[in-house]
């Protein structure tokens, strides 16, 4: 055929649209560009406020509803904005009447979807109703009560899936005027704890770096929780309050604060509680929401091409290339569940396999023209919570062509044989009286994908377990009073961030501190309030907190999901489907590298 002069097959050039990220700090509208057929978007909702109190502990407030996800647009169309006010804190009096929960946050909304306010906090007070956290996009905490153990507020109200946020911590039914932090995107809100120990500390929020770029950005909020949104607002205390959570939850209120805290403008975190002995203080107010949306880069073909202009496509290196294309990759997957029952602290789940090329491994040679299936493992589901006890689940392998991480392994718990954790990507930590934790690297592959789970304690004492393996240490041993730590997991800028990801979950114990969670998204355990340990983050791969003994006996928290990156040249033409997952450029001095990011299973597309 005549095709101007050139000799052989033409191939078609592309038109690349850059990638665009716009915020919305206040209401407004969207108009999407021309020839753009979906985006990205974070929706986060006004978290709700603390409640006030007379000279006791009060509830943080809930975060405001968290969603994300991949939306189809039509090219040049107009959506309105409606960006969610916080929560204000409730009213601290000394008559109970007068003494007020706080308010609910209100909802933000970008087209079809919805995040709902965050549950306002619980006072103290006889009624029940007025004692317990409210619902929201994450829910309030509990106030204190001295005779009644009151629960936090539900997350997820109104329900979607995924789920937009967290219950809110229980009260301390007994003396101490402590009360529960509100519930974070990421984490539900932690319980009240005796004596000393205080109020309970707001859930976490969620990091949104993998889909808007690391920190620092102009719409993230300042500081070290910078990245992240939706934290819990902290439960006030009369000995010692609770921290908000990572992602703008404000602190509760103690003894040497004077008032309250309110949570970060467009953070959606919930306000901080009141508390003692400072009498009649009010709430904390709660951060209002956000809106972020992302245009993906997209790619389109003129349709006709005059000779300069396939020269001038040619130049600028938009001519597609149907050679081979060599790519780096890694390949997490989801975390284990941690152990739950009734007896003793259980043990942490571990962390899921990981495996990278990323810097200087070996990279994947790719056949153009191709879709490659990629699989995204899930977490290990939340052990149910019978008297027995049970192990933790095992998380789901990911899967990028020839390369597979496995699935992080369970925690285990006291009330089984033997109380071991299982075998993993990373291993599960074991309950007490086990001398080995879960194994690591379970099927073994070189480079490890993973490390051992910690071993319980020999004695019952406090009934420590011992922690998840992470990606780059081993899960710590349970001691006599305490649970393990999980172990830390990787770091990796593949994205172009420093994120780590795949860290242990902590070990659960029957009295003190529960194991913390390892970097890289591990869950802590828990310590006896809540007796729920805490689930690994979303797309981390980190393993759940272990569970512990209490009314009810614990649930072990689910482990995170895990995620796959596939980093090309920049002269190289790829797409990644369903539309939740993305193809981004990265600027110097990554070179124009584009990264394919994967939170969902899906395909890649090379051209």
């Amino acid at each position: 055929m005549s095709n101007g002069g050139i000799i052989g097959p033409v191939q078609n050039p592309i038109i690349q649209a850059n990638s665009t990220v716009t915020s919305f700090t206040a209401s407004g509208t969207f108009t999407s560009r021309t020839g753009q057929p979906s985006v990205n978007y974070l929706v986060v909702a006004g978290g709700g406020g603390g409640a006030g109190a007379h000279d006791n502990g009060s509830g943080g407030g809930g975060a405001g509803g968290f969603r994300t996800g991949c939306l189809s647009v039509t090219g040049g169309s107009s959506y309105p904005i409606t960006i969610g006010g916080g929560g204000a804190g409730g009213i601290g009096a000394t008559p109970t009447p007068s003494r007020t929960r706080g308010t609910d946050g209100t909802d933000s909304i970008f087209s079809t979807i919805t995040s709902a306010g965050g549950g306002g906090g619980g006072i103290f007070a006889n009624c029940l109703t007025q004692n317990s956290g409210k619902n929201g996009g994450s829910g309030g905490g509990a106030g204190e009560n001295a005779g009644t153990n009151s629960p936090g507020g539900v997350g997820n109200t109104p329900p979607v899936s995924p789920s937009q946020g967290n219950v809110g911590g229980a009260n301390f039914p007994g003396p101490g005027n402590q009360a529960g932090g509100g519930g974070g995107a990421g984490g539900a809100g932690i319980g009240a704890q005796p004596g000393p120990v205080g109020g309970g500390a707001g859930g976490a929020g969620s990091p949104v770096t993998a889909l808007f770029g690391c920190a620092p950005q102009p719409f993230y909020i300042p500081g070290p929780g910078a990245g992240y949104f939706a934290g819990g607002g902290g439960g006030g205390g009369y000995t010692t309050a609770g921290t908000g959570g990572i992602g703008g939850g404000a602190d509760g209120k103690n003894p040497t604060s004077p008032t309250a805290s309110n949570a970060v403008t467009n953070s959606g975190g919930g306000g901080g509680g009141s508390g003692g002995p400072t009498t009649n203080v009010p709430g904390g107010t709660g951060g209002s929401g956000i809106v972020i949306i992302k245009e993906p880069a997209f790619a389109s073909a003129p349709g006709v091409w005059s000779l300069s202009e396939q020269y001038n496509y040619k130049k600028a290196g938009t001519w597609t290339n149907a050679g081979p294309v060599s790519v780096d990759y890694l390949v997490v997957a989801g975390g284990g569940s941690g152990g739950s029952g009734g007896g003793a602290g259980h043990g942490g789940g571990g962390a899921g396999g990981y495996r990278t090329s990323f810097p200087g491994g070996t990279k994947l040679t790719l056949t153009a023209d191709t879709s490659f299936p990629i699989t995204v493992g899930a977490g290990g589901a939340a052990t149910a919570n019978p008297a027995g006890g049970i192990t933790g689940n095992v998380g789901s392998p990911s899967i990028f062509s020839t390369i597979t991480s496995t699935g992080g392994g369970g925690g285990g718990t006291e009330s089984q044989p033997g109380n071991p954790g299982t075998a993993g990507g990373s291993g599960g930590g074991s309950a007490y009286n086990n001398p080995t934790g879960g194994t690591g690297n379970s099927p073994p592959v070189s480079p490890s994908q993973g490390n051992p789970g910690g071993a319980g304690p020999s004695g019952p004492a406090g009934f420590g377990a011992g922690g998840g393996g992470g990606a780059s240490a081993s899960g710590s041993n349970g001691g006599p009073t305490s649970g393990g730590a999980g172990g830390n997991g990787s770091p990796n800028s593949i994205s172009g961030c420093a994120v780590t990801y795949a860290g242990g979950g902590g070990g659960g114990t029957r009295t003190n501190t529960g194991g913390a969670g390892g970097a890289g998204g591990g869950g802590a355990g828990t310590s006896g309030s809540p007796t729920d340990g805490t689930a690994g983050t979303v797309n981390t791969g980190g393993g759940g907190g272990g569970g512990t003994n209490g009314a009810p006996e614990g649930t072990g928290g689910a482990g995170g999901s895990g995620i796959v990156f596939v980093r090309a040249p920049g002269s190289s033409q790829i797409s990644a489907s369903p539309g939740t997952n993305t193809v981004s450029t990265l600027p110097a001095p990554a070179g124009g590298c584009k990264v394919a990011t994967f939170t969902v299973s899906g395909t890649l597309t090379t051209g």
